[in-house]
């Protein structure tokens, strides 16, 4: 049985938060872009001075990803991501509700164009990870032509949501079987389709545990598959946040093997591609995200425990201890 439309009979509650929460976002949207981006600055700023959980997952996550860099640079870091995360729900509403034409005009410069060119009829696979301004990012491809993108249905802002992600022309799939086969005939007629790569799939024949920084991590198989069955590309864009209040477009190619025959090897190649975009821009991508959620057999859960800076530093020195995070990272080295 299908499940059923969160949008549809919302409570009373919901619809007056929805309704709330869409006049803060139409008001913030009459606000120049970087007193948004101040204000964000230092709502980030007061979000990391006192412990709490998007503070602590974002800590255990930069530790468990990137140890190189030492408990005082993933300090810093952590701060950096709160602040930028702050910056990207204010600015929100001004992407969405802006001309279209009033914000591409905010791309200073686009990085990598090349990789979104391909020959006539022939689709392309653009992934877009949640690093600096995704909403941008999204706008941008539907403006580059023909597009399809991967669209999850929302409680709240529904509406809006959609309303602001097909003002370029992208048609919206949602995330079931109907909106795949919308994926596989976009790509069949020689579009691009747009999708967010980095989100926690469900447990289930469309996802693998791969290494991901080196930690086991659940991930998607939905791009092999549509690489496999339509022969597209696959390329990342993503949108970064400049301090002068613009943006500059990344496109990157993916590695080689997010294709392959083997799902782990496919879905490796797709964290791969994942990591080198965040390290081009670490303190802007979405750290507080509890991206290690579901465990392999025998890993310890990450998320939990006290919610200072000690303790989330001490818990992720120990789970990289523990042989199950990292046995099968080894095992493919």
């Amino acid at each position: 049985m299908p499940k059923p439309d969160p949008t549809q009979a919302r409570p009373l509650y919901v619809r007056i938060k929805d309704t709330l929460a869409e006049g803060l976002i139409r008001g913030a949207a009459h606000l120049p872009l970087p007193v948004l981006h101040r204000l964000g600055a230092g709502l980030g700023w007061l979000l990391a001075r006192w412990p709490n959980r998007q503070r602590r997952n974002a800590l255990l996550n930069i530790a468990l990803s990137l140890p190189e860099i030492g408990p005082e640079q993933q300090r810093r870091l952590r701060d950096a991501a709160l602040r930028a995360l702050c910056q990207t729900y204010l600015e929100i509403g001004y992407l969405w509700l802006r001309p279209a034409e009033e914000v591409l005009g905010l791309v200073r410069e686009v990085r990598g164009a090349e990789h979104l060119g391909r020959p006539p009829g022939q689709g392309l696979i653009v992934l877009s990870p949640h690093i600096g301004a995704w909403e941008l990012a999204g706008l941008y491809l539907a403006t580059q032509g023909p597009s399809a993108i991967f669209y999850k249905p929302q409680r709240y802002l529904d509406d809006l949501i959609r309303t602001a992600r097909a003002r370029g022309g992208a048609e919206l799939a949602p995330i079931s079987a109907r909106g795949i086969r919308a994926l596989v005939q976009a790509l069949e007629r020689g579009e691009a389709v747009g999708i967010l790569p980095d989100q926690e799939p469900r447990e289930n024949k469309g996802s693998v545990f791969a290494p991901l920084f080196g930690i086991e991590a659940l991930s998607m198989l939905l791009v092999r598959r549509l690489a496999r069955r339509t022969g597209a590309p696959v390329i990342f864009l993503f949108a970064e946040r400049l301090p002068e209040g613009d943006f500059r477009i990344h496109c990157q190619p993916a590695p080689e093997g997010i294709d392959s025959e083997d799902e782990r090897e496919a879905a490796a190649a797709l964290n791969r591609g994942i990591e080198a975009c965040v390290r081009t821009c670490p303190e802007q991508y979405l750290w507080p995200y509890k991206r290690y959620r579901r465990r392999p057999p025998g890993a310890s859960r990450i998320y939990g425990g006290a919610l200072d800076d000690h303790a989330a530093l001490a818990r992720a020195a120990q789970l990289r201890a523990e042989p199950a995070q990292l046995a099968r990272t080894r095992e493919g080295a």
